[in-house]
């Protein structure tokens, strides 16, 4: 018989020793029994007695309760926290106020771009002002005018509507302006500012790049708040509701996290359904990026059944268990759905059989061995 060369090599040593210690009047029962084991595949004759000198633990299914549903995520910034840093106008990068990992107040500025078209934007604003004054003193000049009767009404009106147009025209140079940036000071400079209060997170330029309109400059995070992407099967995202707790896992570390969203339909790409959770992160101890563990309770299922991680075993690349029959044990394939706390949630096991628990790959090295002896006659 051949030896497993790993620190496992015990128990297949002893199972062969138990078989072989039998003696020449064992001889022809293994001879028969392997005969038998040859015609019913995936099953292998062994007495109670051989089992325990083997090391063999038989356990139950465990059956019932709340479902666990382990899944691997990562950390990301909360979507609705995290704004984008652009200047709506191009030109080139005089100066940058933040660099990554510094905090930023809303309306604060981060950067200054100089530009000729910031140019136009300032000096149209000083136009349209100028045009503004004049209109405001020709207006009060007609009012003064037409009070001593010597200008006409109509004169009056004419200098009414041009007040109102100037001040159209400021406005709206104003607020193109406005949407550029705040001005940083000189005639050709446009201020970009913060739009949100929080962290930068990252930065896309350096000191004197020239920048086409609306390149991405920075990206402030409120890291309060983080968000865990979840993908979901189908029948999984079926028995997940908003609200339901999100058990998060890196290291030591724990916390507990809400889903958010649920998406009504499925990623046309990996055809699972898309979830968000939300975490709470006001100590910082979260970063974007991280990978983590995320345990979610799927809800009641009475028919629930799970084994421990060593009943379960790969024979002739089927994920399967070994179910203790009168004879000794036959192989059952099962499907895992979930593995959390060194248990496998599995389907295609009714929770009523006895399993072989640790030391169940000495059965697994003993039926591929009896399959190249029978394969080799």
């Amino acid at each position: 018989m051949k030896m497993i060369s790993n620190n496992r090599a015990a128990l297949p040593l002893a199972l062969a020793l138990v078989l072989a210690g039998c003696g020449q009047q064992a001889a022809e029962p293994a001879a028969k029994a392997a005969e038998k084991e040859a015609e019913t595949e995936g099953e292998i004759h062994l007495t109670a007695k051989q089992i325990a000198a083997a090391g063999i633990a038989l356990v139950r299914p465990a059956t019932g309760g709340a479902g666990l549903l382990s899944l691997p995520a990562t950390i990301e910034s909360d979507p609705q926290a995290t704004q984008v840093v652009s200047a709506a106008i191009g030109g080139r990068v005089v100066a940058l106020n933040r660099n990554l990992g510094e905090s930023v107040r809303r309306g604060e500025v981060v950067a200054v771009i100089e530009s000729r078209d910031a140019a136009g934007l300032r000096a149209e604003v000083e136009a349209a002002q100028a045009r503004a004054n004049l209109a405001r003193s020709n207006l009060a000049r007609e009012e003064r005018l037409f009070a001593l009767k010597v200008s006409p009404e109509r004169d009056l009106i004419a200098a009414r509507t041009a007040m109102t147009e100037a001040n159209i025209a400021l406005r709206l140079a104003s607020q193109q302006v406005s949407a550029a940036g705040v001005g940083g000071g000189a005639l050709n400079r446009i201020g970009v500012v913060a739009p949100i209060g929080g962290q930068v997170t990252a930065r896309s330029v350096v000191l004197g790049q020239t920048v086409a309109p609306d390149a991405e400059l920075f990206r402030v995070a409120n890291l309060g708040r983080v968000a865990i992407n979840l993908s979901l099967t189908p029948a999984d995202a079926g028995r997940i509701r908003v609200g339901t707790p999100v058990e998060v896992r890196a290291g030591a570390r724990t916390a507990t996290a809400r889903v958010h969203f649920v998406s009504p339909v499925l990623d046309a790409a990996t055809r699972l359904v898309p979830a968000v959770a939300l975490l709470d992160n006001g100590g910082g101890v979260w970063r974007p990026g991280e990978p983590v563990t995320a345990l979610l309770q799927t809800g009641a299922t009475g028919d629930a059944v799970s084994v421990p991680d060593g009943a379960i075993q790969t024979v002739e690349g089927r994920t399967s268990v070994f179910v203790r029959t009168k004879e000794g044990f036959r192989t059952v394939p099962v499907t895992v759905t979930s593995r959390v706390g060194g248990m496998a949630t599995v389907t295609g096991l009714s929770g009523r059989e006895s399993l072989a628990g640790e030391g169940s790959f000495t059965l697994k090295a003993e039926l591929a061995k009896g399959e190249a002896e029978h394969g080799g006659h």
